[in-house]
């Protein structure tokens, strides 16, 4: 059995618009503050370590009221500007074709994943979506990999894993779950470390295949 762990945003899907504009309006609604840009988000969420409300809201702490405005704000947003990167569905259904299994592990909550996925309707393809609110600890530890992986009654001896992102959050959960891991340099990090560089999605069908 050849199982692809896919991360999402920046790996199949690029979602830096709507997560901006999201972040933007708690910003704007909930602490009176100037936007930030798209580049400053999308580098801030891919840090290896980072004080998310500091850097986005100037606060220690996620307060409750930013939190809740931003998950209502983003539940509507994050399915107007998002798409596939190119090459992705294609490949996505030529590893279907060849009994891959195919599932997906972001450190976005598990329903907006649902959500965003399901809008490209490519949300069948996978038969685990599962995010950071699922487990106790969220990317780089491998608890979200090794739940996919038991999820298959996965083998080392004889099942072959990879996990695809990224960023180095990707790389550190695949290496501590003892598989495999392809750094997709069309994502929101420049670099990182890795098992496998690839730099567009058809070359992770001839790594797998």
């Amino acid at each position: 059995m050849k199982i692809v762990i896919f991360d999402m945003d920046g790996t199949l899907l690029d979602s830096q618009k709507d997560i901006t504009i999201s972040v933007n309006y708690v910003r704007e609604h909930n602490y009176s503050l100037a936007p930030l840009s798209e580049k400053f988000i999308v580098d801030a969420i891919n840090m290896e370590v980072r004080n998310l409300p500091k850097l986005f809201y100037g606060r220690e702490l996620y307060e409750a009221k930013a939190r809740n405005m931003f998950e209502a704000h983003y539940e509507t947003q994050c399915i107007q500007n998002p798409y596939l990167y190119e090459g992705i569905a294609p490949i996505l259904k030529a590893l279907l074709n060849k009994d891959v299994k195919l599932s997906v592990a972001t450190n976005a909550p598990t329903k907006f994943a649902h959500r965003m996925l399901g809008h490209l309707g490519v949300s069948e393809m996978f038969d685990v979506i599962i995010g950071a609110d699922s487990v106790s600890a969220p990317k780089p530890d491998p608890m979200m990999l090794r739940h996919i992986l038991s999820h298959y009654n996965f083998d080392a001896k004889t099942d072959q894993a990879w996990m695809v992102g990224d960023n180095s959050k990707d790389m550190l959960s695949a290496q501590s779950a003892g598989i495999g891991s392809m750094f997709a340099t069309w994502g929101f990090s420049p670099d990182g470390e890795y098992d496998i560089l690839v730099h567009e999605p058809k070359e992770i069908l001839d790594i797998v295949l």
